[in-house]
């Protein structure tokens, strides 16, 4: 089993940037340009490595390799992009790596490309200004559109497979791993357990009970033996179910107009561990949006407008608008849901407003752009 901070250690100490392993300080998924870029070096590193995983190492400074880490990512939706625009696709997992010296909030993101064996990947469609049909390779530490032949030189296998038979876990690392995770997170009652007797996940959370129902916030959970972490914010609840083979974890969103509202299921993780000692890990939308009278919602929808007109000129409010802000995102995500194609238009253009105006405000707009964008997603 590949401890991944080891592997992603080995990558950095022994290798630049070449052919099988790329490394980015960040990247950008928000846009059309990012999208374009991250595609066409998952389709290069497949393409130039038909028999072995390649690797995108995320968090990491060009200049001298110190690791200085990205925000925590928890779109598990990445395989969905891949399919969408690439032909042939290769299989591709996202990883947040903990490193000791790093703050708890900064994570090392590792992409693990494993290639469709013996099948070009190709643009299946245009995306930024990269035309549908081409074809990249890595020329060096460079991804490249090429002419290709039906031949596919494999040229890093024992290379790769040198790097990950180093990167073996062993009982000291896992140890060292849950002593590190007990220790850190003891304000939160951390547990851990033991699957197929060999995984070791840890996890640890905010309590709350509401309803008899109990919900995490704050949540970490650590599959020990490949230091890899899933982490939700003070605004994300979850709730666990444990058995002997997996560990699930189910997210839910406090969603609702004004003083109405409740916990809807919005995606379900499932850690589901394997006699032959391995794992996978699922990921299932559950989320069924709340529909509400569309008259109703129609004058809630032009208050929200209002109110977003007053931010966008800097006008005074009233002591009930100044609470209505914090619900804008939600309002708008919500009319979105119920059919208001004009809602998503309106919210993309309360961030920088809600941004100016109150930092709850803007982590409201992000959770809001987050839950929108497992949504599509789907």
């Amino acid at each position: 089993m590949i401890n991944k901070r080891l592997l992603i250690k080995h990558l950095l100490a022994h290798n630049d940037e070449n052919s099988f392993y790329d490394k980015k300080r960040k990247i950008s998924l928000g846009s059309k340009e990012g999208k374009a870029k991250f595609l066409k070096h998952i389709c290069a590193l497949s393409n130039s490595n038909p028999e072995n995983n390649s690797y995108i190492v995320i968090g990491v400074e060009d200049e001298d390799n110190s690791i200085s880490g990205v925000d925590f990512y928890d779109d598990a939706k990445i395989q969905n992009l891949v399919n969408a625009y690439l032909s042939n696709a290769p299989i591709v997992a996202y990883e947040n790596i903990p490193f000791p010296h790093l703050p708890d909030d900064k994570v090392v993101g590792l992409v693990t490309i494993r290639p469709n064996k013996g099948k070009i990947c190709s643009l299946r469609k245009n995306i930024w200004k990269y035309y549908g049909g081409s074809v990249f390779f890595r020329d060096g530490s460079i991804s490249m559109p090429k002419v290709y032949d039906l031949k596919i030189e494999d040229k890093n296998s024992e290379i790769v497979k040198a790097i990950e038979d180093h990167a073996q876990n062993n009982v000291e690392l896992t140890l060292d791993g849950v002593f590190d995770f007990l220790n850190k997170r003891k304000d939160f009652n951390p547990k851990y357990k033991v699957f197929k007797e060999y995984f070791v996940v840890c996890w640890a959370g905010k309590k709350k009970t509401v309803k008899e129902n109990v919900y995490y916030s704050r949540v970490d959970i650590a599959l020990i033996n490949e230091q890899v972490k899933l982490f939700y914010s003070e605004l994300d609840e979850v709730s666990f179910s444990i058995t002997e083979d997996e560990f699930q974890i189910i997210e839910y969103v406090y969603l609702g107009l004004q003083h109405q509202k409740k916990y809807y299921p919005l995606e379900e993780v499932s850690i589901k561990f394997k006699d032959n000692v391995s794992y996978d890990i699922e990921t299932k939308l559950l989320f069924k949006p709340p529909q509400y009278d569309k008259k109703t919602l129609y004058h809630i929808y032009n208050s929200a407008n209002t109110l977003l007109e007053k931010l966008k000129n800097k006008a005074p409010l009233t002591t009930a608008e100044k609470l209505d802000v914090f619900q804008l995102p939600q309002t708008y995500l919500i009319c979105y849901f119920n059919e208001f194609e004009d809602a998503l238009i309106k919210l993309e253009s309360a961030k920088y407003h809600l941004k100016s105006y109150d930092t709850d405000a803007y982590s409201n707009f992000k959770d809001s752009v987050r839950i929108l964008r497992k949504v599509k997603y789907n």
